[in-house]
């Protein structure tokens, strides 16, 4: 038997001293192993990362995300790459997640530094496959990446 992991300030402290230590600016604490069927990750965040606009296309890969601490905006894209709906998501505020069902473009920026979220997706654990990674935005590491993230950003200013 495990043991209880908890969501803590000592926990949400080291995600973010991690996270902005990283070069990608994030950090994940998994509470499930590799092979389990339910992954549950607590995953710290600074303004510098850039989580570009994907889906999940398998049937069972619906996921939620709920922020614990910060403020992160999200996009919801059509398959052209248009912007159809965008939240504000913050701890304590009047959104503070979403569920997205599988197969929907999906993007996040940061928009407090230390943010926290909480995620939770059905295992095991697969990269992005064919046909998941938005064909209308850079990758990570590519060319235009950060015009692209500030174009993000500036949906929410």
């Amino acid at each position: 038997m495990t043991r209880p992991g908890f969501l803590d300030q000592t926990l949400f402290d080291e995600l973010a001293e991690k996270a902005a230590a990283s070069p990608r600016g994030r950090q994940h604490h998994n509470f499930h192993q590799m092979d389990e069927p339910c992954h549950r990750m607590a995953v710290g965040l600074q303004p510098s990362t850039y989580i570009p606009p994907h889906r999940h296309l398998g049937a069972d890969k619906a996921e939620t995300l709920l922020v614990l601490k910060g403020r992160l905006g999200v996009l919801i894209f059509d398959e052209a790459g248009a912007v159809t709906d965008k939240r504000i998501l913050q701890a304590g505020g009047d959104c503070l997640g979403v569920d997205l069902p599988a197969g929907v473009y999906h993007g996040l920026v940061v928009l407090e530094a230390d943010s926290l979220m909480f995620e939770c997706k059905a295992g095991p654990y697969r990269p992005v496959g064919e046909g998941e990674m938005a064909h209308w935005a850079p990758r990570e590491g590519e060319s235009g990446v950060a015009e692209y993230h500030a174009w993000m950003r500036a949906q929410f200013d």
